[in-house]
């Protein structure tokens, strides 16, 4: 739908602003300041925090597939589908406190709890208060660009204003501060988002160009906090363009780059074989064993890219303006390859023994 056909939206400036950046790294004492800010500008603005809207069992994984972690196919992905499809309900019906249809992935109440301060403005002419500017603040990690991109689809969809703010923090100050919460997520949790963590890449993606960078070990100043405002300011100016549906080359574009991922992938795997067999002759494995190890090893690797190539069209989402990273996907698949054929290699050693 585009964005004259959304209600009031048409005369209506709107923005979606992504806040990401490490667990602690200060997201929500930024988005109450926003709030404060934009208040005072008169707009309609909202925190939409996923950690409130998405049950912490979703993102729990289902266990091991074919010796590969499913890391990325948990319940996570399905909430945060359903997050922005309730802000595109909200955006195609604005003002209306909308009923979620029962089988709806995130927690209702705290979503209520979002669109409150956006259809009770608090405004004597409500006519006037539904043109005011409409700003959701999105608080979450957002480590992949992935996410963020589906954020940004859903802006150009409505012709809306898109924006970024990383908060970069170091690792010390978030676990610290984590640890200092009611309710702590585990070290761990955070040690490896710092491993997955891509910021916003301006200069690979043209599409995170509205974006900046806060540096928030230390309290935000209010220089930084203009910058912020500026940021939302000139997104709420500049709306994004509907983008022509072009479906078939997508699809074109997806399948091409599985392809090449997985062609690098089964190149590195192949070289990753050789060098366990090259240990394994060290070590003095006897021939019979020998054998067994090049079958599990390709056995497992077959199945390994199977997968692979499924999970990646599965989980990718990009279109030309968002250049995969190839060489980073492959150098990751192949550290799961790699870490399975080790221990492949070790079971069939202690066997030879």
């Amino acid at each position: 739908m585009a964005a004259e056909e959304a209600g009031g939206l048409s005369r209506t400036p709107a923005c979606l602003c992504v806040l990401c950046g490490l667990p602690a790294a200060g997201k929500s004492s930024l988005a109450g300041r926003v709030l404060r800010s934009a208040a005072q500008r008169g707009w309609r603005a909202s925190v939409v925090p996923y950690d409130d809207l998405i049950p912490e069992q979703a993102f729990q994984t289902r266990g091991e597939e074919d010796g590969v972690k499913l890391q990325e196919h948990t319940e996570w992905k399905l909430h945060r589908q359903a997050v922005l499809q309730c802000i595109e309900q909200f955006l195609e019906k604005p003002g209306v406190l909308a009923e979620l249809p029962s089988s709806c992935q995130i927690n209702t109440a705290a979503w209520d709890q979002c669109i409150l301060p956006l259809i009770q403005p608090g405004a004597e002419d409500r006519s006037q208060a539904d043109r005011a500017p409409l700003l959701f603040l999105l608080d979450d990690n957002f480590y992949y660009p992935s996410m963020r991109y589906e954020v940004y689809q859903l802006a150009r969809k409505y012709s809306l204003g898109f924006c970024q703010v990383y908060l970069q923090c170091d690792l010390e100050s978030c676990i610290s501060r984590n640890q200092s919460r009611s309710k702590p997520i585990p070290t761990e949790v955070i040690l490896d988002m710092v491993k997955r963590l891509e910021s916003p890449n301006p200069q690979k993606n043209s599409w995170e160009t509205n974006s900046i960078s806060l540096n928030t070990t230390d309290d935000l100043s209010e220089c930084d906090m203009q910058r912020v405002m500026e940021l939302i300011s000139s997104a709420l100016s500049n709306p994004l363009s509907p983008a022509e549906d072009n479906t078939e080359q997508k699809e074109a574009d997806r399948l091409k780059c599985a392809s090449s991922v997985v062609h690098q992938t089964d190149q590195a795997c192949r070289r990753h074989i050789s060098e366990a067999m090259r240990t394994a002759r060290e070590n003095q494995v006897a021939p019979e064993h020998m054998r067994s190890l090049a079958a599990q090893l390709n056995e497992s690797k077959a199945t390994f890219l199977h997968n692979l190539r499924r999970q990646f069209l599965e989980e990718a989402s990009f279109t030309q303006e968002e250049d995969i990273d190839v060489e980073r996907v492959v150098e990751r698949a192949v550290d799961v390859f790699d870490h399975e054929k080790k221990e492949i290699l070790l079971r069939i050693i202690n066997e030879n023994k």
